[in-house]
Parts: structure tokens; sequence; C-alpha cells
């Protein structure tokens, strides 16, 4: 018998505009559009002082997970509540927004809506841990 490590990749797929809503409903349903978002977009503003809005990519993970990023190869300057500060990507931004706001919401309730949101910080983390950025995202949400 032999010990053989499988290694998977975990790779994103940009979700088409016309999926969106259909997506995060299943997954979050109305705590979507009410909680979940809302939350991402203020962390967002937070973080990153000279992110103005915009149009979000929602991207679904292999693995089941799910995040959504600001379009476009902006860079942000960002200062956290850690006293971390640099730059990302509108791309590790939006991984540290959604790993924040799935961290913090996964405390509160409902209580299946809270473990959906455990459930996704773990697995954005998983794919956060082969992302090009992963130093900055960790010095951000750490």
């Amino acid at each position: 018998m032999t010990n053989t490590a499988i290694e998977t990749t975990i790779n994103r797929n940009l979700i088409a505009d016309q999926d969106r809503l259909n997506h995060v409903e299943k997954l979050f349903g109305i705590h979507f559009p009410f909680r979940l978002e809302p939350v991402i977009y203020d962390i967002t503003e937070r973080m990153a002082p000279t992110y103005r809005g915009g149009y979000w990519n929602f991207y679904r993970l292999n693995s089941g997970g799910f995040y959504m990023a600001p379009e476009g190869g902006q860079t942000y300057q960002v200062s956290c509540d850690n006293y971390w500060s640099g730059e990302l990507s509108a791309d590790a931004l939006g991984i540290a927004a959604c790993l924040y706001a799935y961290s913090h919401l996964s405390f509160g309730g409902p209580e299946e809506f809270a473990r959906q949101c455990a459930r996704h910080y773990h697995l954005l983390r998983e794919y956060m841990c082969e992302h090009s950025e992963v130093e900055g995202i960790l010095g951000a949400v750490d």
C-alpha cells in the first residue's frame, strides 16, 4: 500500500451576470442582500479609503466557496484595524473583505446563516492560501 498525496488546486470561475442572484440565493438565501453584501461593502470602505464603489465580480470556487471582488485591475492602499497597511489588488481586497465579513457574521444569528458564513470563511481561506497575494491578505485579516 502506498500513500499518495493528492494535490487539488482550488479554481475560481466568474459567475455570469444572469446567474448571480440565483447563485447567492442558493448559498445564503435572503441574508445575502440584507446582511452579507452590505457588510462586505462596509468593510471594504473602511479598509480602503480610496474605494468609491463600483461593480463587483462574483466568483464560484470549485471547492464550493464563494467570494466577490471589485471589478478591474486597480490596486488599493489598505489600512486595517490590526495596524497592517499595504497595497492589495482589487481581487485580494475582495477576498480580505469577504473573509472579514464571513468571520464577523459567523458569530451571530440565525444559526444556519452563521454556519454558512463559517463554512465559506474556511473555503475561501483555503483558496486564499494559493493566491499570489497571500501574504498581504493574511496581513490584512490576521
